[in-house]
């Protein structure tokens, strides 16, 4: 049984609403959106998996991680906690 976690949904002060996207949202429900890329997981030449955060501004390699998992669950960790509330965008 896998674990479910809570989707975070953050309201800046002018009204732009910040998430890390999950399918068990809808968000087409709520109005009018706009999703966009916050990272990049890929693979290095070496096989090992490098997150790239600099869509947000954050570092362009985080990692390596020898699972594809691994660097998907740091950079929803990082993610939280570098992005989510930040609203100096």
């Amino acid at each position: 049984m896998s674990e479910k976690s809570l989707i975070e949904l953050v309201v800046l002060p002018d009204g732009t609403t910040r998430s890390i996207y999950d399918e068990r949202l809808d968000l087409k429900s709520v109005g009018s959106i706009s999703i966009a890329r916050a990272s990049h997981v890929e693979p290095s030449p070496s096989g090992e998996w490098l997150a790239d955060l600099s869509p947000v501004g954050g570092p362009i390699t985080l990692g390596s991680f020898d699972k594809r998992s691994d660097a998907l669950a740091a950079e929803v960790a990082w993610l939280q906690k570098n992005w989510l509330t930040r609203s100096d965008e």
